[in-house]
């Protein structure tokens, strides 16, 4: 322990640390490892995004407030810890939410409030743009919200210097480099593996498409330059160190790696960076992105289209909807334990119910129920319905009732993971799955390698979170040997020992989940009809 100690305190006072900051949507988290990548210390600020205008957005101030003052939080964690003022750090990497539209002008004033990925504004612009490019343009990216202010012929548009997302407006104000990193860039505006730079071929039939309207400026000249995970994307400038350290104890000079979406961050932390492995994100949404072996055949709207942090093609499948509906449910159940005079913690009630599902029926007993407290884009509802159906011959016991809820829960991700497996053939080596659902072993990891048919893993460190990714990405900067990939980096230093807990796909869950997956398709609808006509 007293050498643990020490080496944190050389690391700390040598700069052998590295710093990733990262923008969630409901906290800024900043994250201090050391070249162990063991975390040091860390700092947080909770915020909240505001609807103005018509447009869900963060304001400057609390961009800069918040960054402040998890940095401080940080910093002071290190002084009470270790009797140190940082005055000097390794490296730098700041991360946040991907996509959205952030345009300034050449004295760097913002023109339009920032336009987030929450934003469902953008459906023309994205449809026209899909079938322009022969690519799915999803609504949240940069693109669909430039050309969608051109199709609304909006005022700031000559004024354009230079549009970016968050992650990368945060890297230039640090560094005065207008710089993204690979991953973060995807979201913007398609990449093309082969250049690791956006798709000329696209970039010129925008032009083409605006051509008509007269802007000063053209496409190429104001994104922001692409970088690859491993190269220095530009120093913390003397003002950016005052802006960071509110103390001024910070020096300029520090190297900062490419900034990155919060995508690129999550597989770095759960090492799911090489081709033919992906990981799962479970919580109020689901999400499964896939590192691809080869680009996909045709465009498909459930399938978005983006890259690792060093550039490999990635499949997302993004479903709006999982586990609110088997919290409500869970609460119910609370209700009725304390109604009972039985009060029961959370914990023990998610342990004993989720294991309920193990006992069950392989396809839920002929149960059905959707989740749906949103609309959800992969199945073509605009708006949802918790609903539970069930026919008087369906075998109605909690098990199934269960096991129904937690299938339900990965149903429209399955759909589109199913386009990838079965229709473009993807290979899937490994899964490595994260989020609260996994608290409870065994269950949730079953339910999901059923979905995907493919193992599934949890990682002790699945819980470090995106910050901790971009500090990750930092360090590969600096400490990575020559022509090192950002694979092996991850597989034999970072990893390297870290407990893994990974099973294999049932065939009884398997068939079972196949089985139910057909019901569940036709249901929908049912799941259309309770969205026409029940108004409440």
């Amino acid at each position: 322990m007293k050498t643990n100690r020490a080496h944190i305190k050389q690391a700390i006072t040598k700069g052998e640390t590295s710093l990733g900051i990262e923008f969630g949507s409901t906290r800024i988290k900043a994250v201090l490892i050391d070249n162990r990548f063991e975390t040091i210390a860390s700092g947080s600020y909770e915020w909240e995004n505001l609807l103005e205008d018509g447009f869900w957005t963060y304001n400057l101030l609390d961009i800069i407030t918040g960054l402040q003052a998890a940095y401080s939080e940080m910093k002071q964690e290190v002084e009470r810890n270790y009797g140190i003022i940082i005055r000097t750090i390794g490296s730098i990497g700041f991360s946040a939410m991907m996509h959205g539209y952030m345009a300034f002008d050449h004295t760097g004033e913002l023109l339009v409030p920032f336009r987030t990925w929450r934003n469902a504004t953008t459906s023309i612009a994205a449809k026209e743009l899909t079938d322009k490019f022969q690519f799915n343009i999803p609504e949240r990216w940069s693109i669909a919200h430039l050309y969608q202010a051109i199709l609304n012929e909006e005022k700031h548009l000559p004024r354009i210097d230079l549009i970016t997302t968050l992650a990368g407006y945060i890297h230039w104000l640090f560094t005065g480099n207008k710089a993204i990193g690979i991953g973060d860039a995807s979201g913007m505006f398609p990449i093309d593996e082969s250049t690791q730079d956006y798709n000329e071929l696209m970039v010129e039939q925008f032009d083409e498409l605006i051509a008509n309207k007269g802007y000063p400026w053209k496409l190429k000249d104001i994104l922001p330059k692409v970088y690859i995970s491993g190269e220095q994307a530009g120093e913390l400038t003397e003002i950016g160190a005052k802006i960071l350290d509110k103390s001024k104890n910070l020096q300029p000079g520090i190297p900062l790696c490419p900034p990155e979406g919060d995508a690129g961050t999550g597989m770095v932390a759960t090492n799911s960076v090489r081709k033919r492995t992906g990981n799962v994100s479970v919580g109020t949404s689901v999400f499964a992105m896939i590192v691809l072996e080869k680009e996909l055949s045709k465009v498909y709207p459930e399938i978005d289209l983006v890259t690792t942090p060093n550039g490999s093609p990635v499949g997302m499948v993004h479903a709006n909807n999982c586990s609110s509906d088997i919290n409500a449910w869970l609460g119910l159940f609370r209700e009725f334990s304390e109604a009972m005079g039985q009060k029961v913690e959370m914990n023990k009630l998610f342990h004993v119910l989720l294991n309920k599902a193990l006992e069950a029926d392989p396809d839920g007993g002929g149960l059905l129920s959707y989740g749906y407290f949103s609309g959800e884009n992969i199945t073509g509802l605009e708006k949802g319905r918790p609903l539970f159906v069930r026919s008087p011959e369906s075998n109605f016991n909690l098990a199934n009732f269960m096991r129904t809820h937690l299938f339900t829960a990965f149903g429209a991700l399955k759909i589109g993971m199913d386009i990838l497996k079965d229709k473009e053939n993807v290979a899937i080596d490994s899964i490595l799955a994260h989020g609260g659902l996994f608290k409870t072993p065994v269950v949730g990891q079953k339910i999901v390698a059923a979905a995907m048919n493919a193992p599934v893993s949890i990682m002790a460190t699945a819980g470090e979170g995106g910050a901790w990714g971009i500090a990750i990405l930092a360090s590969y900067m600096m400490n990575r040997d020559q022509k090192e990939s950002l694979e092996d980096f991850l597989d034999k230093k970072v990893f390297e020992g870290v407990d893994r807990q990974e099973i294999y796909p049932d065939s009884f869950d398997v068939k079972g989940f196949e089985e139910f997956i057909e019901r569940y398709k036709k249901g929908l609808a049912v799941e259309q009809a309770a969205v026409d006509n029940l108004i409440l």
